[in-house]
């Protein structure tokens, strides 16, 4: 395969496996960290309304699921890519920091939360897929062939 076209492949599937798993760990999160009673997690207007009664343990699976979301669809995108793989790689964390600016903007949220989840969930978590992906390429390239 080309290597642009594996490039190109690196950054779609890191940005749709990210996603993928954000949404999973933000659907499981109410039955992991109940919302207060009568808030509707499941729809904007329904965590709009609910958000003055979210205590702090109700902003763990989000933050959690937008950080290790970033973390996975780097760390595919390092590992698929044919070369450019720090550029794909943060490519996908500034990919998913514009998702998280947009939800800042449209879901009213407390400031400490938008703050830790900007400035930490995104692209360091890139920085830690690429650090681990290089890890895990070298501990494989150093491993002996059973060819």
């Amino acid at each position: 395969m080309p290597a642009t076209l594996r490039n190109a492949l690196a950054l779609v599937v890191g940005v749709v496996l990210g996603g993928m798993v954000n949404m999973a760990l933000i659907t499981l999160g109410p039955s992991i960290v109940p919302p207060p009673p009568g808030v509707d997690m499941t729809t904007a207007e329904g965590l709009i309304k609910g958000m003055g009664l979210l205590q702090p343990q109700h902003f763990i699976m989000p933050f959690l699921a937008h950080a290790i979301g970033t973390f996975v669809g780097a760390l595919a995108a390092w590992l698929i890519a044919a070369s450019w793989r720090k550029q794909i790689t943060f490519a996908v964390g500034v990919v998913f920091l514009c998702g998280g600016i947009a939800a800042s903007y449209m879901i009213p949220a407390p400031m400490w939360f938008k703050a830790l989840d900007l400035v930490v969930a995104y692209l360091p978590m890139a920085w830690l897929a690429m650090v681990v992906g290089s890890r895990l390429q070298a501990r494989t390239a150093m491993a002996p062939s059973t060819a």
